[in-house]
């Protein structure tokens, strides 16, 4: 995969851990030599999809700061024998390993995303390999029935037996981990879509999770103060849905007139918007924690 598009990257708005956190996983402590690194494997991604954060460093930027459900996550993979984490949309598996730096157990770890280019690329811009980063990567099209099925939430401990992980990336489905799954991230992956698709979605990952009190799904994304239709950032031609923390529960949850993807009463969803400072982008910090 060579080079196509010279990238340049304003490091600056990386906070001191974010920026320790990449001299550690590269190994480079030179600041000049560590732009041309990054800049040189951002180029080689836009060969495989031009998202448009890819020309800024906010990919580099954690979101887990951001979420106060992730301090419940590390405390689940401490306190809980073989609590499995899914980072689901990881692109380059950034929080991935941010996960595995803030002390969760990295055998019990799973990435996923539907370019398997971006993790080879995460190996090349992290400096690692399969042997020395042993996260399991399972690609798939969360929409593809094969890679996850069509399924109600599991309401109750399963009676199958938890897969193996390297079984897992061999099978290249995530199907035998439904209901299996303590903690989900999927940040910047629902505003890509539509109303429908982000339902469907959230359908989905809710079949994954484990329905042991505690199991969450949590993420960052693209909100609105008022749920409606806008225009996705950097595709002219794409509309995507903005929820709101309102209707972002009404999903999760149900409502009044809505039924949500779990059972009334058996989660309890969080969600809160705030506005970039200097632009007019509102984001979308939310958790749905089983009860």
């Amino acid at each position: 995969m060579e080079k196509t598009q010279d990238v340049k990257l304003d490091f600056s708005v990386l906070d001191k851990e974010e920026l320790a956190l990449l001299k550690s996983q590269t190994g480079i402590e030179n600041m000049e030599e560590l732009r041309e690194h990054v800049e040189s494997v951002v180029g080689k991604a836009h060969n495989v999809f031009r998202y448009e954060c890819l020309t800024r460093l906010v990919f580099l930027k954690s979101k887990y700061p951001r979420l106060p459900a992730y301090k419940h996550v590390l405390e689940l993979g401490k306190s809980r024998e073989d609590t499995l984490f899914l980072d689901i949309g990881c692109c380059f598996g950034h929080d991935t390993r941010k996960a595995v730096w803030d002390g969760y157990p990295i055998q019990n770890i799973i990435a996923s995303d539907l370019y398997p280019e971006f993790w080879d690329l995460g190996h090349e811009l992290f400096k690692s390999t399969p042997e020395t980063f042993p996260v399991p990567f399972i690609p798939g099209d969360i929409f593809d029935d094969h890679f996850i099925p069509d399924r109600m939430p599991v309401m109750k401990t399963s009676t199958t037996e938890r897969p193996s992980l390297q079984s897992l990336a061999s099978s290249k489905s995530l199907a035998p981990l439904q209901g299996h799954i303590s903690a989900i991230h999927a940040s910047a992956l629902f505003h890509l879509f539509r109303e429908e698709p982000q339902r469907r979605i959230a359908k989905k990952l809710a079949s994954l999770l484990s329905p042991v009190p505690g199991s969450v799904i949590f993420g960052l994304h693209r909100g609105l103060p008022e749920a409606r239709e806008i225009q996705n950032v950097g595709k002219a031609k794409d509309t995507i849905f903005g929820h709101s923390p309102a209707s972002w529960k009404k999903l999760w949850a149900g409502g009044e007139t809505e039924e949500g993807v779990f059972p009334p009463h058996t989660v309890e969803v969080d969600a809160s918007i705030t506005q970039i400072p200097g632009t007019d982008v509102h984001m979308l910090a939310w958790s749905v924690t089983r009860i």
